[in-house]
């Protein structure tokens, strides 16, 4: 079971199309003459461009491209966003670390779904919104780390698509009071039956330290239907989010007040799938298969392992 988990553990995120990707596919015949770029959005006033990529996928096709570059200063971002043109079914933004899948010379590459590095900074799936970090509030790339930008794209269309997918962000120009990071809650092995009832998965951990959560990010696949996000401290449970889930919009939940989690309370998500196919479903990347996680904005940054908080616990890296 342990190495089953690790062909996938670093390939958790957004996965929204048939399988497993083709990275055989090269890169290098854009629609129309050839020899066309696509044009970039104009960047939204108070961004700018962190990171990013162009791109080509053929008819039917599903890929995984990713690009690094190494910071030349120390760099703090207080709202993120991602520019996801149609055929971006995920972003994922980490840095890197020597013997990591996504270590490696700054460039273009074609790569893997399980292509990122050990400490993630921001993912964002279809239909996500810009986050905007607390007041005072930043997380913090140092010069000389290097960044590392996960896409995957799929093309489900009868002709070739091309785009260009970025992190925008916006920076301050003095270090933040306080440094945040992501992680996350949820679980890694389960099957839901193919009978048509809803099936509840239930993951997550025991707090390890003391820290305020100021953002959630449910994520499920396509027969997904709710999660919830609870706190337990004693015999009290306190409930942060209880929604049902759209796979169309994967969003941010900004906890306000933020929520002071102490070491020992228990993090509890639990997930809730509808499987109408007559066979079982379990983890996968694809959106053929489903995910039970919950992304955690925290504070303040102790570069934890990001899957610190699920069945688990942060194995393989």
């Amino acid at each position: 079971m342990r190495s089953t988990v690790l062909a996938v553990l670093l390939g958790v995120f957004i996965g929204c199309g048939g399988g497993g990707g083709n990275n055989d596919v090269p890169d290098s015949s854009p629609p129309g003459d050839g020899n066309t770029t696509p044009d970039a959005p104009p960047i939204p006033e108070g961004f700018t461009r962190l990171i990013g990529r162009t791109w080509t996928i053929p008819a039917g096709k599903e890929i995984y491209r990713c690009v690094r570059i190494t910071l030349t200063e120390d760099t703090y971002l207080t709202n993120i966003r991602a520019q996801a043109p149609a055929g971006t079914h995920h972003t994922v933004l980490s840095i890197t670390q020597p013997g990591d899948n996504a270590n490696g010379a700054d460039g273009e590459q074609n790569c893997q779904v399980n292509s990122l590095g050990r400490v993630m900074l921001y993912a964002s799936g279809v239909g996500t919104e810009p986050l905007d970090f607390p007041t005072d509030v930043g997380i913090k790339i140092a010069a000389g780390q290097q960044i590392h930008l996960n896409l995957h794209l799929f093309n489900a269309t009868d002709s070739a698509i091309e785009g260009d997918s970025a992190i925008l962000v916006k920076q301050s120009a003095t270090p933040p009071p306080t440094l945040a990071e992501m992680v996350f809650a949820g679980k890694f092995v389960f099957s839901i039956p193919g009978n048509g009832q809803p099936t509840n998965v239930v993951g997550g951990c025991t707090a390890n330290s003391n820290f305020k959560l100021f953002a959630v990010w449910p994520h499920m696949h396509q027969i997904a239907t709710h999660q919830k996000f609870e706190l337990i401290r004693g015999g009290n449970t306190m409930v942060l989010h209880d929604k049902p889930f759209q796979f169309a919009e994967q969003n941010y939940y900004l906890q306000s007040p933020e929520v002071s989690v102490q070491s020992g309370d228990q993090i509890r998500v639990t997930c809730t799938f509808v499987n109408n196919t007559g066979s079982p479903i379990g983890f996968g990347d694809s959106s053929n298969k489903e995910m039970c996680f919950s992304g955690m904005y925290r504070y303040p940054a102790t570069a934890s392992n990001l899957f610190q908080c699920t069945d688990t616990g942060g194995f393989g890296f």
